[in-house]
């Protein structure tokens, strides 16, 4: 693919199509396209993360360590490890190839750099991630409703 195709890639991306052409220019040039087999282990839950993977080819399934729940399988498209672009933190998840895939690697050094060169698109991330977490705390709160008034039945 050329840097052309990765920055249209890049622009269907939730998240990253919140980011102007020229910054996904940057991230195009620096990530990393990487080859995964079907069956090869991309990271383990609880590995420190240093950036994230963006999936372009293929699925993965996604499994918590001792979790009794089901697997979750993403496809192309999907952003793993947004949050490891912004700061320090570990692997929730086991990601496993389905199927032979491929993924760019974004590594949070050049994020980051990125969004210094870019303050408008570090301000927009920044007010979708202040969207996203408002969203995510009505939700709990209307869970926690939901479960007061079963409780008080």
């Amino acid at each position: 693919m050329t840097i052309e195709d990765d920055i249209a890639f890049f622009q269907r991306v939730p998240t990253l199509g919140a980011l102007e052409r020229d910054a996904l220019r940057i991230l195009a040039i620096g990530a990393e396209s990487m080859y995964v087999h079907s069956g090869a282990v991309l990271f383990h839950a609880g590995e420190t993360a240093d950036g994230a993977f963006v999936l372009q080819e293929g699925s993965f399934s996604l499994a918590a360590r001792q979790s009794d729940r089901e697997p979750v399988v993403v496809g192309p498209g999907t952003l793993l490890g947004e949050l490891a672009l912004f700061t320090e933190t570990s692997r929730p998840v086991t990601a496993t190839a389905l199927e032979p895939s491929t993924v760019m690697r974004i590594p949070r050094n050049l994020f980051l750099k990125m969004l210094e060169g870019f303050p408008n698109a570090a301000r927009k991330l920044r007010d979708l991630m202040t969207s996203r977490n408002e969203e995510t705390t009505r939700d709990i709160s209307g869970v926690r409703s939901a479960l007061n008034e079963a409780g008080t039945k």
